[in-house]
């Protein structure tokens, strides 16, 4: 009965969403520039919430609370990059968007097709981020998974019931493009804010008699759970800072966020939300409450069993509409992220590997090819889900890794003294090939240092040490 309950209100949540978001683009005509972009007509409300709806995913709702309850202080990070990356959006999103309406981008890709001279260079990058969505959109299945195992009680076969959440928005996604999607945002965050306020107000207060209360009996229990740890050790005062700059750099480097650039009505509707959306970082500290009441509930949650503990804590302790309610809106921080993160996947591969190369050029075939990519897009990540045993936290910081090696390519092509395609290229790829080292010596981190910000160090410094040398080179397109 427990398990009815639930999974119905996570059931009926989600088709009404669905429901909404196909409303909102009902009689629009989708051609790519509508289907990709939205139309480039968004304006400050919406495109605030489809900024969070694609930021603040099912990583916000699981993933920090997780982090809170298995690291303790090195989740702070979570609370830092998000801002960070607000301060350079306000000054590195108005000249994209004024590039790109000027000179008609629909993809990320574009801005490096356009700006460098080379359709080879748009094609590495659409394929960079192709491989690099496929960990975020599996962090998102992840997190669907842990809400459908607690909403059912372990009565169902989890495989099952997220493989039909998931299509379901696959074919959401086929139909309504990048304005369904923003719609769909304007009930998921609504719901994720009530499910926030729950987790960081409501659970302690049940608990402790307040959120102060939780961090006095962390403190009591775990006196050094609080402490980020000196320079050198593990996750410690080191990590925390590069991987901070790491992710605030990628932050906005991901198709699916370059796309929501795009799609802003104009310069000024970009500076608002540079301002406006750090306030979203308060949702993610009432998280980590949730996740420090978690620790002391239920202490013992190993490895990717801490990503379940908030919710655990719901299960054990609340009605089954309570967790029904609850998992409804950290299934929508999974899904609607989700299809914009297939769009994004499939509208770079269409474009940048596919029309940019002389395959369906026209705008009708362009956006049917789109479509048939995010139903293959799906197919792709729901496999490596299957396979993949990341913790959520894990998953984002691997897609970071990748992403972020674009952030100096980007940075310079808004100048007007831009380095030759070859020493952007050859930057990428440098980058990318310190990852693959580090990642097959089972290293994240070397003297307390990310990884991820040593190969973007590599890359920064072979662009540099290229640009002069190749300068004058023309790159085959």
């Amino acid at each position: 009965m427990n398990a009815a309950v639930a999974l119905g209100i996570v059931a009926a949540v989600v088709l009404g969403t669905i429901l909404i978001g196909l409303r909102g683009v009902r009689g629009v005509a989708m051609d790519p520039q509508e289907y990709i972009v939205g139309g480039r007509r968004f304006g400050a409300l919406l495109l605030w919430l489809l900024l969070a709806g694609e930021i603040y995913t099912t990583f916000t709702f699981l993933g920090a609370a997780g982090w809170a309850y298995g690291k303790g202080a090195p989740a702070y990070y979570i609370l830092c990059y998000g801002t960070l990356a607000y301060v350079i959006s306000f000054f590195l999103a108005p000249p994209i968007h004024r590039i790109a309406r000027e000179r008609g981008y629909l993809t990320g890709p574009d801005f490096f097709t356009d700006r460098y001279g080379s359709r080879a260079l748009g094609a590495l990058v659409a394929l960079l981020g192709f491989v690099m969505l496929v960990p975020y959109v599996t962090l998102q299945l992840t997190g669907l998974q842990i809400l459908v195992q607690i909403a059912g009680y372990g009565s169902i076969n989890p495989l099952g019931a997220v493989a039909v959440g998931f299509f379901l928005v696959a074919a959401f996604t086929y139909i309504a493009g990048l304005r369904g999607a923003a719609w769909a945002s304007v009930v998921k965050d609504a719901l994720v804010l009530l499910g926030v306020l729950f987790a960081g107000l409501v659970l302690p207060a049940h608990f402790f008699g307040s959120p102060a209360g939780a961090l006095d009996a962390v403190l009591r229990d775990h006196p050094n759970w609080l402490t980020i740890a000196g320079p050198a050790a593990p996750n410690g005062i080191t990590w925390v800072v590069t991987t901070t700059v790491l992710t605030a750099c990628g932050f906005f480097m991901w198709p699916q966020s370059m796309a929501a650039i795009y799609s802003a009505r104009d310069e000024d509707t970009l500076r608002r939300n540079a301002v406006f959306l750090p306030f979203y970082q308060v949702m993610l500290l009432l998280v980590f409450f949730a996740g420090f009441t978690a620790l002391e509930v239920m202490p013992g949650l190993k490895g990717g069993d801490a990503d379940k503990s908030f919710m655990l804590v719901v299960q054990k302790f609340y009605p089954a509409w309570v967790v029904g309610a609850i998992a409804a809106a950290g299934a929508l921080a999974a899904l609607v992220p989700a299809a914009v993160q297939l769009l994004a996947a499939a509208s770079i591969v269409a474009k940048n590997v596919f029309a940019d190369n002389g395959v369906a050029r026209d705008p009708a075939a362009q956006t049917r090819t789109t479509r048939i990519l995010v139903l293959v897009v799906a197919l792709l990540a729901f496999g490596f889900w299957a396979l993949a045993k990341t913790s959520l936290v894990g998953l984002l910081l691997i897609g970071y890794n990748g992403i972020t090696q674009l952030f100096p390519g980007v940075v310079l092509g808004v100048t007007a003294h831009r380095p030759p395609a070859l020493a952007v290229a050859a930057g990428i790829i440098a980058g990318i090939l310190v990852l693959i080292y580090f990642a097959l010596t089972s290293q994240s981190q070397l003297a307390g240092i990310n990884t991820g910000l040593i190969a973007l160090a590599a890359n920064a410094l072979v662009l540099a040490v290229s640009a002069p040398l190749l300068r004058g080179t023309r790159t085959s397109t």
